[in-house]
C-alpha cells in the first residue's frame, strides 16, 4: 500500500515539474514578443524624418506642426557600396552631414550639393542600415530641399514637366512654425504701448525722453523722488517683459535648456504661447522682485538711503532701453531666413546694451549720491548690479 502510494506521488511530482518546465518560459518569450523594434531602414531617402527626444532618449517622429524646429535631424538609410546612393540638397555655409555620428561632409558655402553617400561612408562601416545626420550650428536645415537623385532619374517625365520640377526642386525658405504666435504678440506689445502712452501721457513721456536720459534736468531728479510701485510703471514693466520673452523664445533659445529653468518649470518645446507667458511671469517678477533684494543688500551694506534712488533708476533705464526689443523682433521676422547669423548679432548686442547700460546708469545716479571710490560703496555696487549682470550675460549671450 505504501508502496503504491509512493509511486503516486513521485507521479505527480513528475508531472508538477513538467507543468513548470513549460510555463517558465513563457514570460520571457513574451517579454520577447513586446520588445521594441529598432525602426527598419529605408532603402532611399524619405521625406520623413527624425528628432532626438532628450527626455526619452531616442529618435521620434518630425511632426512639422508639432514639434519646434530643431538643428539636428536623421533619417535611417541602406547603404550598399559600391551601389551609388546619390542626394542633393541645398545647404547654407557650415551645414554638416554625418554618417553613424562621423562627419563626412560640411558645405562651405551657401549652395546646392549633390553628394553619394555610398562614397563617404566611413572605413570600417560595411553594407547595411546606417544613420543620416543632417546638422546645422545656428538653423534649422532646409529638409525639403533633399531628393534622392535615384527616384528624381527613374520618374519618367516630359520636358514640360521637367523644367516645373526643377522649379519645384528649389529649396524654398520655410517660415517658422511659430511666426504667427510671434507676430501676434508682437502686434498686442504695439497696442499696449500704445494704450498705455494715451491713458499716462504725461508719466509715459517722462520716461521715454531720450534727452533726459544722461541729462541733469529737473525732470529727471523729480522722476527719481515720484513713487515707484504706480500701475503706470508696472504696467510697462509688464510689456517689457512680454518684449523680453518674445526675445528669448524666438532667439535665445538655449535659455529653455537651463537645467534649474527645466526641472522647475518643465514647459515642452511647441508650446510657444506657454513658453511665453512663463518666461514673461519669470522676468516680472525679477524686476519687482529686485526691489526686496535690493533692500536686503541694503540693510547688509547699511546704505539703505540709495536703495529707492537706486531701483528707481534700475527701472527708468531698462523699460527706456526696452523699447529696442520689438524692433528687434521685427528684425528677426523679416530676416532671420535670409540672414539668421545677422539676427543673432544684432539680438546679442541688444541684449548686452540693455543690460550693460542699465548698470552703468545706475552706478552713475549712485555716483552722483556718494561716489564710488568709496570702496564699501563699489563693493555693494557689484553685489546689487555687476554680478547679476554677469550672471544674467553668461545665460543670455555667451551661452548662445
Amino acid at each position: 500500500m505504501e508502496s503504491r502510494r509512493l509511486s503516486v506521488v513521485l507521479r505527480a511530482g513528475w508531472r508538477l515539474w513538467l507543468v513548470l518546465l513549460l510555463v517558465l518560459p513563457l514570460p520571457a518569450a513574451w517579454a520577447a514578443e513586446y520588445r521594441p523594434l529598432p525602426p527598419a531602414p529605408r532603402s532611399g531617402l524619405s521625406s520623413d524624418w527624425l528628432i532626438h527626444d532628450e527626455a526619452r532618449n531616442r529618435l521620434v517622429l518630425y511632426l512639422p506642426d508639432y514639434h519646434a524646429p530643431a538643428h539636428a535631424y536623421y533619417q535611417w538609410l541602406t547603404l550598399r557600396p559600391p551601389q551609388p546612393f546619390e542626394i542633393s540638397f541645398a545647404a547654407r555655409a557650415g551645414q554638416s552631414l554625418f554618417l553613424d555620428n562621423r562627419l563626412v561632409f560640411t558645405a562651405t558655402a551657401t549652395a546646392s550639393y549633390t553628394l553619394d553617400l555610398a562614397k563617404l561612408l566611413p572605413a570600417g562601416l560595411g553594407p547595411g542600415p546606417h544613420l543620416l545626420c543632417v546638422w546645422h550650428p545656428q538653423a534649422s536645415p532646409n529638409l525639403s530641399s533633399f531628393t534622392d537623385v535615384r527616384l528624381a532619374q527613374q520618374a519618367p517625365v516630359s520636358k514640360a514637366k521637367t523644367t516645373t520640377t526643377a522649379a519645384l526642386a528649389q529649396p524654398l525658405a520655410r517660415s517658422h512654425p511659430g511666426e504667427n504666435v510671434f507676430l501676434l504678440f508682437l502686434l498686442l506689445i504695439g497696442l499696449l504701448y500704445g494704450s498705455i502712452r494715451a491713458a499716462y501721457q504725461p508719466g509715459f513721456a517722462r520716461i521715454y525722453q531720450f534727452e533726459g536720459l544722461w541729462s541733469k534736468s529737473a525732470s529727471e531728479q523729480d522722476f527719481l523722488v515720484k513713487p515707484t510701485v504706480t500701475w503706470l510703471n508696472i504696467l510697462l514693466v509688464l510689456v517689457f517683459s512680454l518684449s523680453f520673452a518674445l526675445l528669448l523664445v524666438a532667439i535665445h533659445t538655449n535659455v529653455q535648456h537651463i537645467i534649474i529653468l527645466r526641472r522647475l518649470f518643465d514647459v515642452p518645446e511647441s508650446a510657444l504661447v506657454s513658453r511665453i507667458l512663463l518666461y514673461t511671469a519669470l522676468i516680472a517678477g525679477f524686476l519687482l522682485g529686485k526691489y526686496l533684494f535690493l533692500e536686503l543688500m541694503g540693510y547688509i551694506f547699511d546704505v539703505g538711503e540709495l536703495v529707492m534712488v537706486q531701483y528707481r533708476e534700475f527701472v527708468r533705464t531698462i523699460l527706456f532701453l526696452g523699447l529696442c526689443l520689438p524692433l528687434v523682433m521685427l528684425l528677426y521676422l523679416g530676416l532671420n531666413q535670409a540672414l539668421p547669423e545677422t539676427v543673432l548679432w544684432v539680438s546679442n548686442g541688444v541684449v548686452s546694451l540693455l543690460l550693460v547700460g542699465t548698470v552703468i546708469r545706475v552706478a552713475r545716479t549712485i555716483h552722483r549720491r556718494s561716489s564710488l571710490l568709496n570702496l564699501h560703496l563699489f563693493s555693494y555696487l557689484c553685489a546689487t548690479e555687476v554680478i547679476p549682470l554677469v550672471i544674467l550675460l553668461k545665460l543670455i549671450v555667451f551661452t548662445y
